[in-house]
């Protein structure tokens, strides 16, 4: 408890953290920003100055290669002069080519009069002009900085979340084959005592129908102990007759279950040919049936239909249960999610497990409707 507890702790200081460093990363790259457009600012206002001293100089022979040098200086922040009257007399740092359109420089001007105040150029209060500037290419690309740097953090945050994600996905199947052999050897000491008490009834002549039915429950264990022993290593598949093998499973349920129930069991084959693990897939059959039989409180009616398709072979098993809304379609075979009172919620996360990491088939939930039923549907490949 206090593991996790601290490991949460760690997981909230981290996020703190993190999102102090990003705020003053922000605020510091706004203050630069500012500054950087204060001295553009300062720098258009020199150059207004130097457009002063030369329209307003009217002797011939005054020096004004300092007041051209400023001008001709500014070779990255984009402005047009104009008059009084709003006519453009000049501008410097806009695509030549495009600024033989006066459209072109109206549009230029329109944007240069949202983005920055104009800067006057008078002499005595007579002459007017106006400079209109926009920012320039480096000011523009800060503007946009921590726009790539929040981007930049949040795929940072992305990677270590979906590392943290699979690591304890990883340490949760970890945990749950670990379970799942431990319950296999542990139901295998029992076993062995059993068969030879099935030995000494034998010896004393007991009713041999009575240690049948004891066999026969025996022998369930050990499927069922074999099935806890496959989990978490690579099963052996084989070439196998899915009909026989569902039907198998399928009966199996039927002869044990409440005589409310009406079992159907639908196939357009007798033999249909795939690779298959019997005891695993076996297993995913009937937890789909547990499954159907618990959602109709032991009445109604179960469907079992398999279809052979050109590369599928296509099972579908369908009840007429209390259904389930569309938003559990994936949350049900998600490890320890359940709607039953009493349920550990593995059966369906196995069951996708078999399917899906060990046949490389599908299973999913086709339709379901409340208080109409659910359908659920394999898919495996042929051979």
């Amino acid at each position: 408890m206090n593991f996790l507890t601290n490991n949460l702790l760690f997981r909230r200081f981290a996020i703190i953290i993190s999102l102090i460093i990003v705020s003053l990363i922000l605020w510091n790259t706004y203050i630069f920003f500012q500054k950087f457009k204060q001295e553009e600012r300062i720098k258009m206002e020199i150059l207004a100055t130097a457009q002063k001293e030369i329209a307003t100089n009217t002797d011939l022979n005054a020096n004004v290669d300092l007041p051209l040098k400023v001008i001709e200086n500014n070779n990255n922040i984009p402005m047009i002069l104009v008059n009084v009257k709003g006519e453009i007399e000049y501008f410097q740092n806009l695509d030549s080519v495009k600024a033989l359109n006066t459209k072109y420089l109206e549009a230029q001007l329109a944007e240069m009069k949202i983005e920055n105040e104009p800067i006057e150029v008078s002499y005595q209060g007579q002459n007017k002009q106006y400079i209109y500037y926009k920012n320039s290419d480096l000011l523009n690309k800060l503007r946009y900085y921590p726009l790539a740097l929040i981007l930049i953090l949040f795929l940072f945050l992305a990677v270590i979340y979906m590392f943290y994600s699979s690591s304890k996905v990883a340490e949760t199947n970890k945990l749950w084959t670990g379970m799942a052999k431990e319950t296999a050897h542990q139901i295998g000491t029992p076993l062995s005592s059993l068969l030879g008490w099935i030995a000494i009834l034998k010896m004393e002549k007991v009713d041999d129908k009575y240690v049948e039915e004891i066999e026969k429950d025996v022998s369930r264990l050990n499927t069922i102990a074999n099935r806890f022993s496959k989990i978490g290593s690579k099963p052996e598949l084989e070439k196998e007759n899915i009909v026989a093998i569902t039907k198998q499973a399928f009966d199996y349920l039927e002869s044990r279950s409440s005589k409310q129930i009406t079992f159907s069991f639908i196939s357009t084959d007798t033999k249909i040919y795939t690779n298959l693990n019997t005891e695993l897939f076996g297993w995913v059959i009937e937890n789909l049936i547990k499954n159907a039989i618990d959602a109709m409180l032991g009445k109604g009616e179960l469907i079992l239909q398999i279809q052979n398709t050109a590369k599928k072979v296509k099972i579908t098993i369908s009840d007429t249960g209390k259904g389930m809304p569309k938003k559990l379609f994936n949350q049900i075979f998600k490890p320890g999610f359940t709607t039953k009172k009493r349920g550990w919620g593995l059966g369906l996360s196995l069951s996708r497990r078999i399917i899906k990491d060990y046949h490389r088939g599908r299973i999913f939930v086709q339709k379901s409707e409340i208080d109409k039923g659910t359908t659920f549907e394999i898919l495996l490949n042929k051979v």
